[in-house]
């Protein structure tokens, strides 16, 4: 057994050589070779002192999936540091936003705010912030990205799809309002918005919720132009539980693209179960295709049971 090293952190960072001008790949493999010398809060001591020091962007990023495995407080610090200091490169400060999102520690939402907020920020590492504020799960960004939600001057219509998909992680009902305005407001072809509306929609399918308004701002969607925003609004439907879900959606069948009546048929066939396939198979007035779909649908999820 191997007797345990004595604590010198001056030693280990000369030992591991972190400062000198070496390939990349050594100076990693020496910091790795920690792990079977030193305890937990000793190695993440490490981590955070060579943290500050490198110079070196693969070696930080390296070290930052170091501190990952642990999620000591120590380290949220040095890595909101990293991400706030515009000089780093963006995948190094993307990174550390995913990172400090694993912490799940409401400390840094203020961080990550101030990052997401801020329209001169690269859009990736906005995209990044929005990501972390929705997992790490704080109820007081909701206000922030509602209001990034709906703010028709934001350059990157990304950045509010991510901050929409955020708002469903958080699941607060009163982002629901914004939200369903979204889907009442935005009536263009194809336009820049078709994306988030799709988002829009997807997050709305994750609610728990008993809202006249919410089920027909989705049954409007089914009337879109987007096949897409037609099929989110079809999965929203299903997932809502709402006893009008069905009829809205059977209405679907009739769609006049082939994708849209598929996963209608999908939906349906979750609802009700195999009642709607023999049906589509009966009845004369739907399509050869949507027929083959339904045979189809039996064979996989009907003949073994």
């Amino acid at each position: 057994m191997n007797e345990k090293k004595v604590f010198d952190l001056e030693a280990i960072t000369t030992g591991c050589s972190v400062e000198e001008d070496i390939k990349s790949d050594i100076i990693m493999k020496n910091i790795d070779s920690l792990e079977k010398d030193y305890s937990e809060d000793e190695l993440v001591t490490i981590y955070n002192s060579f943290l500050t020091i490198s110079k070196n962007e693969e070696i930080i990023m390296h070290l930052i999936k170091c501190v990952d495995k642990y999620h000591q407080k120590s380290s949220l610090s040095i890595l909101l540091d990293l991400l706030l200091d515009r000089n780093n490169s963006i995948n190094l400060r993307s990174m550390c936003a995913k990172t400090v999102a694993n912490f799940k520690d409401k400390s840094v939402v203020t961080s990550l705010l101030y990052c997401l907020n801020n329209k001169d920020e690269n859009y990736r590492i906005r995209l990044s912030c929005a990501d972390a504020l929705g997992r790490v799960g704080d109820k007081y960004a909701v206000n922030n990205l509602i209001t990034i939600v709906q703010d028709e001057e934001e350059k990157s219509v990304y950045v509010r799809e991510s901050a929409a998909v955020a708002l469903g992680m958080l699941g607060d009902l009163s982002a629901i309002d914004p939200l369903v305005s979204i889907l009442e407001t935005k009536k263009g072809f194809l336009d820049k918005f078709t994306f988030l509306k799709e988002r829009v929609i997807e997050v709305l399918g994750k609610f728990n919720f008993d809202s006249d308004r919410v089920f027909k701002a989705l049954e409007h969607s089914l009337a879109d132009e987007s096949a897409q925003i037609r099929i989110n609004a079809i999965e929203a439907l299903m997932n809502s539980e709402n006893e009008r879900a069905y009829d809205v959606i059977k209405k679907m069948l009739e769609d006049l693209d082939e994708e849209v009546k598929k996963n209608a048929l999908i939906a349906l066939y979750n609802i009700k179960g195999r009642e709607i396939l023999d049906e589509v198979i009966e009845d004369k007035k739907y399509c050869n295709f949507l027929k083959e779909e339904a045979r189809q649908m039996i064979e996989e999820y009907e003949v073994e049971e």
